[in-house]
């Protein structure tokens, strides 16, 4: 296998995927993304997307021998600027950072000739997707289970930060029992809750995936149905957060590859 230095030559220290433990009451962080956010104008896209399937087979095994619980590459469907996403997932903070070094590094074991290959693939990737946004995402919240299905929404929120615990509040008492149960009937695969630990201006990214875009725009119209609804309580709440977290930008992901 040849493998592809892209990742040393591209990211810089950054979901944002939910690789689904469920959060318990009272317990900390369940995981934390470190993710990149490409613009690929540089090229036709079908070749970066062949650079980080010829190095799949390496991300797969840092999974595999626990220095990462998940990795992923998701490319844009509709929404804002970003054209693709490549994350990686810890457990810690610490694990996370550890991580980094394996995932950026390719190894000295190279056959001859994987070297100018590399090169050669690090160069088209540069060129195609010459520019990105890094965030770290400590993921709060969501959906249990390793499921996740092949097509993503996400919702990058621009909130007010002496508020934002309070946005906590409000996904795990109102929004959470919602998203839970549409992933129990079968409306949608999984579902994600993360907050801002380095990054740009997104604050908060809620997240939920479903296996073709139809069911997820369907789920993603009933979910907001029952969380911003005409009665009681949850109306409130759902007011309440869009208070604190109005502004937002929305994205619908297709996982290319995806290893949780």
């Amino acid at each position: 296998m040849r493998k592809i230095r892209i990742i040393a030559a591209t990211m810089g220290l950054t979901v944002m995927s939910l690789a689904g433990v469920a959060q318990e009451e009272d317990e900390g962080p369940i995981a934390f993304t470190y993710a990149t956010y490409f613009n690929c104008d540089g090229g036709p896209l079908a070749a970066a997307d062949k650079v980080i399937a010829d190095d799949a087979e390496r991300m797969n095994g840092l999974v595999e021998d626990g220095t990462i619980s998940a990795w992923g590459w998701l490319a844009h469907h509709t929404g804002g600027q970003w054209s693709r996403i490549f994350y990686y997932q810890a457990a810690t903070m610490v694990a996370l950072l550890d991580a980094s070094a394996a995932v950026q590094d390719a190894g000295d074991d190279d056959e001859e000739g994987d070297d100018a290959d590399a090169a050669d693939d690090n160069d088209v990737f540069r060129t195609t997707c010459p520019r990105h946004d890094d965030y770290i995402w400590q993921v709060e919240n969501g959906s249990g289970g390793e499921k996740r299905g092949k097509v993503g929404f996400s919702v990058y929120h621009v909130c007010d930060i002496g508020r934002e615990d309070r946005a906590d509040e409000i996904v795990a008492e109102h929004v959470a029992p919602i998203l839970d149960q549409f992933v129990e009937d079968g409306k949608l695969t999984s579902w994600g809750w993360s907050s801002h630990v380095v990054g740009g201006k997104y604050r908060k990214l809620q997240t939920m995936t479903a296996p073709d875009v139809k069911s997820l725009m369907k789920a993603r119209g009933d979910a907001i149905a029952a969380m911003y609804g005409e009665d009681g309580e949850d109306d409130e709440a759902g007011a309440e957060f869009t208070e604190i977290c109005g502004p937002h930008v929305d994205y619908i992901w297709n996982i290319q590859l995806e290893n949780t």
